[in-house]
């Protein structure tokens, strides 16, 4: 990366550019990891990692370039967080319950945000984040403080509250696309809410349903194509027929996955340990 950046020898693109410039490539590779995990491409994971891990190596040594730090110190930097937050692991904490580790690993992060003058119950999330992770992150912050509402109640009615203030626009005789975008708004929060409440990651939840539609309308595009037309010369009525059947096929094929009875596990020895990171 010293090499391509070098503005005498190096490539007139990698020189010309900044941490603006390159950290949304940074966020398409983080993506593409997500993605490659998503498809189980062990062989994609690894070249996708690579990938990530320059936009690593970019960001350092542009920074390095600026007399700010350079790779070796980010490496350091997070070696020494883990540590800092592992001291049932690193430390003499005898507690190893998944409870006490993650109060102590918020305990940590919210003594850090405040170090960085970051005080306030939502500072620190950052603005980059897809908005409706943002959301979840957001209502979670306000929740530690007491800003939650106790059961699922309150959300559904919610989810039910934003959904009529959208009808409510879409009576009006004159619609203004700005206080639409911010009623549809308003109802995404209120279902990222819900998906926290009932402990379901709310990307994770569109990107499945994202793959099933796209999954099931290329069903209807090749059932069409056997019948010698296209999207654009069907209509939806046979196009919804079409889905239907589709749907069908794949609860059919799902209620025979789930009856199908499972070959017995070999037993392992020793432990395995998840990590949340």
């Amino acid at each position: 990366m010293a090499r391509l950046r070098d503005p005498q020898t190096g490539c007139p693109w990698d020189v010309k550019q900044s941490f603006a410039t390159i950290a949304p490539y940074t966020i398409e590779e983080a993506y593409e990891v997500a993605d490659a995990i998503q498809r189980d491409d062990l062989v994609g994971l690894k070249e996708e990692l690579g990938d990530l891990l320059l936009q690593v190596v970019f960001h350092a040594q542009m920074a390095r370039e600026a007399g700010h730090f350079d790779f070796d110190d980010v490496a350091h930097a997070i070696a020494a967080k883990m540590v800092e937050r592992h001291p049932h692991v690193f430390g003499g904490a005898a507690e190893r319950t998944a409870e006490t580790q993650t109060r102590s690993w918020e305990a940590q992060k919210a003594a850090q945000r405040a170090a960085k003058g970051q005080a306030r119950t939502l500072d620190g999330v950052p603005l980059a984040l897809p908005a409706l992770l943002r959301a979840e992150k957001l209502q979670k912050r306000a929740a530690r403080v007491g800003f939650d509402w106790p059961t699922l109640g309150p959300v559904l009615a919610k989810i039910e509250e934003e959904l009529g203030e959208i009808r409510r626009e879409l009576r009006r005789k004159t619609r203004e696309k700005a206080r639409l975008a911010d009623e549809v708004g308003d109802l995404l929060f209120a279902v990222a809410n819900l998906a926290r409440r009932l402990k379901v990651d709310p990307e994770d939840a569109l990107r499945g349903t994202n793959a099933k539609f796209e999954r099931r309308f290329r069903t209807i595009e090749d059932a069409l194509a056997r019948r010698g037309k296209t999207p654009a010369q069907s209509d939806l009525d046979e196009m919804d027929a079409l889905w239907d059947e589709a749907k069908a096929v794949e609860r059919s094929r799902a209620t025979r996955r789930q009856a199908q009875p499972r070959r017995p596990r070999a037993k392992t020895t020793g432990s395995k340990r998840k990590t949340r990171r």
